[in-house]
């Protein structure tokens, strides 16, 4: 599964000060890693690199704009209550996860692109060392997702907050984070039908246009197709939109929420 490594790193932790020493999960390679050739003054405390099995890791100083896809994966039991990278004890009924670079305490959405389910989650450890995986979910995470009995899932991983790192005494340092945007407020539509043509798409729309407020014909890609959805909005809370999707799902069987962000709720 996941491999550890000792190093001091801060990063993004909701009122933790001062540096924290990274304890291993597991034992490391019995190669010996060769540090990074960059001299370790060039870092901040935070973010100074790290070695697992002979590569060499570089923390980012932000999060901000973050955006990665790749296969996800989790652990539980066999790590659940000891330390992780961040200095807290694992909890695998927590929701938090594991990522190599993304600063620790960073709040990334994980999202399954096979199925659309979604989760929140804290990054306060470090991996996973295991072939091409981006991010080690906790099992409660993973849960949600749907992941337990298969494993590991195709998703798309977005930082959700930045902070800003504050020195309140002599070498001692936090992060003071700004609130974690709600994934239930936003922009929100709810697609009714797509076509591939662009009159038919029209012709519909302005019969939906007849009894719907906000109905409207928006082009987007699918699969590299141009495709003519036409939609009914916009809602500014999922909770609403969700609750109009309910009343005309009889009429409209295959509608669903999206946000104007592209993603589906």
């Amino acid at each position: 599964m996941r491999q550890g490594s000792v190093t001091r790193l801060i990063a993004y932790s909701i009122a933790i000060g001062g540096l924290v020493i990274i304890n291993s999960c597991s034992m490391f390679s019995s190669n010996k890693p060769h540090p990074p050739s960059i001299p370790p003054s060039s870092y901040p405390p935070w973010a100074k690199p790290y070695c697992v099995q002979g590569k060499c890791y570089f923390p980012l100083l932000s999060a901000e704009g973050y955006v990665e896809e790749g296969i996800a994966s989790w652990y539980g039991p066999q790590f659940h209550g000891k330390r992780t990278s961040s200095g807290e004890v694992f909890d695998m009924n927590g929701m938090t996860a594991a990522h190599k670079t993304l600063p620790l305490g960073t709040y990334v959405k994980v999202t399954r692109l096979d199925n659309g389910r979604w989760i929140i989650v804290r990054i306060n450890d470090r991996g996973p060392f295991v072939g091409d995986r981006i991010i080690d979910l906790s099992r409660r995470a993973a849960e949600e997702l749907g992941m337990l009995p298969k494993g590991t899932a195709l998703v798309r991983i977005e930082a959700l907050q930045p902070a800003t790192l504050i020195q309140y005494a002599q070498n001692q340092y936090r992060w003071v984070p700004e609130p974690v945007p709600s994934p239930w407020q936003g922009r929100f539509d709810i697609q009714l039908a797509a076509f591939e043509n662009k009159q038919n798409a029209d012709r519909f729309g302005k019969t939906v246009a007849a009894r719907y407020q906000g109905a409207g014909v928006e082009p987007y890609y699918f699969g590299g197709k141009l495709l003519y959805r036409v939609k009914i909005g916009t809602f500014y809370d999922l909770h609403k939109a969700r609750a109009v999707l309910e009343k005309i799902r009889a009429e409209f069987p295959d509608a669903f929420v999206i946000a104007q962000d592209g993603g589906v709720r």
